[in-house]
């Protein structure tokens, strides 16, 4: 690791949450140069959704590379192409009454996100983005500036305009409906709120803590896009492709958005591959009015394509993730129970979020965590926030063996931290100004 440190930027992250150097891959495990078998709970921050080198994905790359078929095409057509939106349209669309065009973006889930925003714009003439609290969206600066977390926005270095924060389901504690607060803002001409443009929302907020919409207030936002002639803008990054259980997260909510940003897992493999499902009346681009050099990588494609052939051509596999979820979620809340009602748990399918409350015990868990075996990092405001990811192919024997490992690092780090409330008379409060230490240490 003195190498890493040595050549590569600062601004490494998850290189510092795991010091280990990883040789191979596969499934659910990782295996480091010195020997170390770990069990992967991040999956690429969900990129990873069918495991590391899944070998029936992988069988379909290497045929085609053998083939000395096309892979860098810009946006030419080829099979790879048409064969992947065929498949898609048949088995993910036709499937579930969506009817949608597809656009396919840079390689990152930023730049999809950047194409979502500059369309929705361009098709209503307006300006304003409406996003919510702990929403994140990307890197970009114009995916930045619809996104909350302090930290990263201050890294811009420009000011971030164009987006208003609204508050998320639940932000406002359970006795609130933030979705009629939200109606009585954009329907108020006095409000202050230009009239937005699109109102971008994640179901299932990953980076922002594993926070959970419900069905109702989904509906609910989606009703007030349509009243107040705005775009409903699903950032499905990192909670579609089966993540939630159901490909689309926004499923169980019978939601039918006018844009779906998808990436991640899209392409099955960890290959980079971004793109919108656009509804065909929105589709108000001029040729090459947003283009790129990697739009719709061909290898890319013929992975995703193998992935949905796999996976997702019936609902069993589907109804698998889900069945793994409350399978994870049990043993979680089980965790939980032992020590009151000082920690939570929460999520859906197999997104899943065991909140600390406060960063110190979630920092000393996850490193506790990896030194006996287990990558599974943080998230929400503070990083407070263990985040399950597991691979949606992952088996029962180890998840429970991972779970495990976070059972027994999870009690070390009370004890580590002092923090053990089965011990102490009164849960101490979190700091509000804490930030996360694997954020801004600049350790190795």
């Amino acid at each position: 690791m003195q190498a890493v440190k040595a050549l590569e930027s600062n601004v490494r992250s998850y290189s510092r949450s795991f010091p280990a150097i990883f040789s191979r891959a596969r499934g659910s495990t990782m295996l480091t140069e010195g020997g170390r078998n770990v069990i992967d709970f991040l999956s690429g921050a969900g990129a990873l959704n069918y495991g590391h080198n899944n070998h029936q994905i992988k069988a379909a790359i290497a045929e085609y590379l053998a083939s000395d078929a096309v892979v860098h095409r810009l946006d030419m057509a080829t099979p790879a192409r048409l064969e992947f939106m065929e498949t898609f349209s048949a088995f993910i669309l036709r499937q579930r009454g969506l009817q949608y065009r597809f656009q396919f973006t840079g390689p990152t889930d930023a730049n999809a996100i950047e194409a979502a925003l500059k369309l929705s714009r361009k098709v209503t003439g307006r300006q304003n983005i409406v996003s919510f609290t702990h929403g994140y969206h990307g890197m970009s600066v114009g995916a930045l500036a619809a996104s909350g977390n302090r930290f990263h926005r201050t890294g811009s270095g420009v000011p971030l305009s164009g987006a208003t924060f609204m508050p998320y389901d639940g932000y406002l504690g359970p006795g609130v409906d933030t979705a009629d607060y939200l109606q009585k803002v954009l329907m108020d001409e006095s409000s202050g709120i230009d009239c937005p443009a699109a109102l971008l929302v994640e179901t299932v907020q990953g980076e922002g803590g594993i926070n959970v919409a419900s069905k109702e207030w989904l509906q609910s936002i989606q009703a007030l896009a349509r009243n107040v002639g705005a775009l409903l803008i699903v950032d499905d990054i990192q909670m579609g492709c089966g993540r939630t259980g159901e490909f689309f997260s926004f499923e169980f909510a019978a939601l039918s958005p006018d844009i779906v940003v998808l990436s991640k897992s899209l392409s099955g493999y960890g290959l980079p591959l971004s793109m919108l499902l656009i509804k065909d009346g929105l589709d108000a681009w001029r040729p090459g009015e947003h283009t790129g050099t990697f739009r719709g990588n061909n290898l890319a494609l013929v992975s995703a394509t193998a992935a949905i052939n796999l996976y997702w051509r019936s609902r069993t596999f589907s109804q698998g993730v889900q069945r793994m979820g409350e399978l994870a979620r049990r043993r979680l809340e089980a965790v939980a129970s032992e020590y009151g009602n000082s920690f939570a748990v929460r999520g859906r399918g197999m997104a899943l979020g065991f909140d600390c409350q406060m960063a110190e015990i979630a920092a000393a868990t996850t490193c506790k965590a990896f030194e006996k075996g287990l990558i599974v990092e943080r998230c929400g405001p503070v990083d407070q926030v263990v985040k399950f990811l597991p691979a949606l192919t992952i088996d029962s024997k180890t998840l429970n063996q991972g779970l495990e490992i976070f059972q027994e690092s999870l009690a070390e780090a009370l004890i580590q931290t002092g923090s053990d409330p089965k011990k102490e008379t009164s849960w101490p409060t979190r700091p509000s100004n804490m930030r996360s230490p694997s954020r801004s240490s600049p350790s190795p």
